[in-house]
């Protein structure tokens, strides 16, 4: 799969551009604050209906403008695929394939796999479960329609289930047969969502690992636990155990909405115990990781974005990694952004890489073939 063309309008610092793609590396150059993101922004939001970076799409209109127009041109094998992302004030979002909106912007998720690694996802190292629980549920709906709208009746029976148990507090009541009419559906989601949740992770690891050695060389041992209360106890045991909690704090205490991915080296929490460079090496390999997986159940390559991530990586480890980016049969296309074009272009040269490199000032775009 590939990105041929994107045309943007009014879409954050982009007045209007129009640019084309190599199939292999795009290289992205441009000094901090030029639209160098943005670009990759809107490539992400155009394979998955929404901003990596910003929760509002209203966030990502130009300023002194009223609508943002994303489109693109990709070939998916061997097929013509266009897509077209609006966003305006008056009208909201629309979502677009092949002339056509989408009823449920569900049905687009997983026809453009892609992998994103940013700055920011040092978070998923250092932070709480829910980001870790984002890119568990991320992932898996690229892959199966089923698990993406299986989690999206767990959320809704989730939400509806937590203001019921507000309802019987606020107005001092129990209905025991209500409340298991949402159980039953909470019970059978949540089972599914976590039997896949195990799958994939045991899975993963051996990827992660092989990924980690590659990029570090590093010798330890590194990998996820699924943590999760359904580990040990069938869910409905666990919803009998704990409502008296649930009563009292007025929500559902326990579920898959709780589960965590604790990433570990050498049987230790990174979170804890790993240094920078090893956060910032687990987090690169668990991302490559993530899109191998992905392109072995699609047989598919998805698009890979890989936004400044260069900075505390030394020299070796930048080599090692777009080595395995241009070389390996598994990577398809890559869009890398980076403030020094120099060192990139020289690793490519000693690599023999075909790339094109587009140099952005302020939202402007000047490309280099």
């Amino acid at each position: 799969m590939q990105l041929q063309n994107i045309t943007l309008t009014n879409y954050k610092n982009y007045v209007q551009t129009n640019l084309s793609f190599c199939p292999t590396v795009n290289l992205i150059v441009g000094l901090n604050g030029a639209g160098k993101t943005n670009l990759l922004d809107a490539i992400y939001s155009l394979c998955a209906c929404k901003s990596y970076f910003n929760y509002s799409d209203g966030q990502n209109i130009r300023h002194d403008s009223n609508f943002f127009r994303i489109e693109g041109n990709f070939l998916v094998e061997n097929k013509s695929e266009n897509i077209v992302f609006t966003y305006s004030v008056q009208k909201k979002k629309d979502f677009m394939r092949n002339r056509l909106s989408y009823d449920k912007l569900s049905d687009h998720i997983g026809l453009l796999p892609l992998v994103m690694i940013a700055p920011d996802d040092i978070a998923l190292v250092k932070e709480g479960g829910e980001l870790r629980r984002k890119l568990l549920d991320t992932t898996l709906s690229q892959l199966s329609s089923d698990y993406l709208h299986t989690l999206i009746l767990y959320n809704k029976v989730l939400q509806h289930r937590n203001a019921l148990l507000k309802q019987f507090a606020e107005q001092r009541l129990y209905d025991a047969t209500l409340l298991q009419s949402f159980d039953t559906q909470l019970l059978a989601t949540g089972r599914t969502l976590h039997q896949h949740r195990q799958t994939f992770i045991a899975a993963l690891n051996p990827l992660l690992q092989q990924h980690y050695e590659h990029i570090s060389n590093g010798r330890e041992t590194v990998n996820g636990h699924y943590e999760s209360a359904l580990n040990q106890k069938d869910f409905a045991l666990l919803l009998a155990d704990n409502l008296t909690a649930d009563r009292l704090q007025q929500r559902t205490t326990e579920g898959i909405h709780r589960d965590d991915w604790v990433f570990q080296s050498n049987g230790f929490a990174l979170k804890k115990y790993g240094s920078q460079g090893q956060q910032k090496s687990f987090l690169i390999a668990l991302k490559l990781a993530v899109y191998q997986y992905i392109y072995q159940q699609k047989q598919q390559q998805p698009i890979l974005l890989l936004d400044d991530i260069f900075d505390k990586l030394d020299a070796q480890r930048i080599y090692q990694l777009l080595r395995l980016t241009s070389h390996n049969p598994a990577f398809g296309q890559v869009f890398i952004s980076d403030t020094q074009a120099t060192r990139l272009e020289a690793i490519f040269h000693d690599l023999k890489v075909v790339y094109k490199k587009f140099l952005v000032e302020d939202g402007v775009v000047t490309v280099f073939e």
